[in-house]
């Protein structure tokens, strides 16, 4: 789970090995990684209801693979911009109902689940 207390629904997925590029990894190693990243995204649309999911695999600074999965909300305060942008609203945070619950439970969940994986 994300560090960012404005965004509950923030998750990296991260491969576990020093790798730059999704490339570098054989098919079965793709596929299996993205199907983590597609999992964490269902498991977040079904327990968040957000209103959009952002999906983001940058590592610029340091190159290792890993996806953002964001939960995204209309009142959250970058909304529409990506949560790195600018700022749309003040940092007061307006959390409908209990988001920070619900992703305290999915990190349980996927982390539980990650055990099998």
């Amino acid at each position: 789970m994300g560090d960012d207390p404005d965004y509950p629904g923030y998750f990296r997925v991260i491969w576990g090995e020093h790798v730059a590029e999704m490339s570098d990894l054989d098919i079965h190693a793709r596929h299996h990684f993205m199907n983590v990243v597609f999992a964490v995204e269902s498991s977040l649309r079904s327990l968040m209801n957000p209103d959009k999911i952002n999906l983001a695999s940058l590592g610029n600074k340091v190159p290792h693979l890993h996806w953002h999965v964001i939960a995204r909300f209309a009142d959250d305060r970058h909304f529409p911009e990506s949560i790195w942008g600018r700022e749309q609203r003040s940092a007061l945070r307006r959390d409908a109902p209990g988001r920070d619950v619900l992703a305290a439970r999915l990190n349980v969940e996927l982390a539980r689940s990650s055990a099998t994986c």
